[in-house]
């Protein structure tokens, strides 16, 4: 076996230190397949996408709109989704703070992916009972 498959992968450009590489691969958005297979793989994201589709937006209404969701988990799904650029942030300067989530360019085009997935499994679950 070639000692060349264990080879480091090299820093980004940016990067001046190991620190700031791993600061940055937490940062950085994956490649869509990685993507696909980690929001396919968690029932709580795919529920979150699937209410910001139906138009809610905020985040307390996310949490009341999705039966069995913490806060907390919430966050770390709404976080996650921002962070691969499938979900924008749009923080409002007011008292209270008032908080939404969108669809981005990218979203709408990933949730066309899932949408895809979803229409396959109908048509295989389809040819089981037919």
């Amino acid at each position: 076996m070639s000692i060349a498959k264990f080879q480091a992968t090299p820093f980004p450009a940016e990067a001046k230190s190991p620190a700031q590489a791993c600061a940055h691969a937490a940062t950085a958005r994956p490649a869509v397949a990685r993507m696909v297979e980690d929001i396919v793989g968690c029932k709580w994201s795919l529920a979150v996408l699937g209410a910001v589709r139906r138009g809610v937006v905020r985040p307390g209404a996310l949490e009341h709109s999705i039966d069995g969701l913490s806060k907390k988990v919430l966050n770390e799904r709404l976080a996650k989704l921002v962070r691969f650029g499938i979900l924008e942030k749009h923080s409002y300067a007011e008292l209270p703070p008032r908080v939404e989530y969108r669809l981005t360019g990218f979203g709408l085009e990933f949730c066309s992916l899932l949408d895809g997935i979803e229409a396959l499994e109908r048509k295989l679950g389809e040819g089981r009972t037919g």
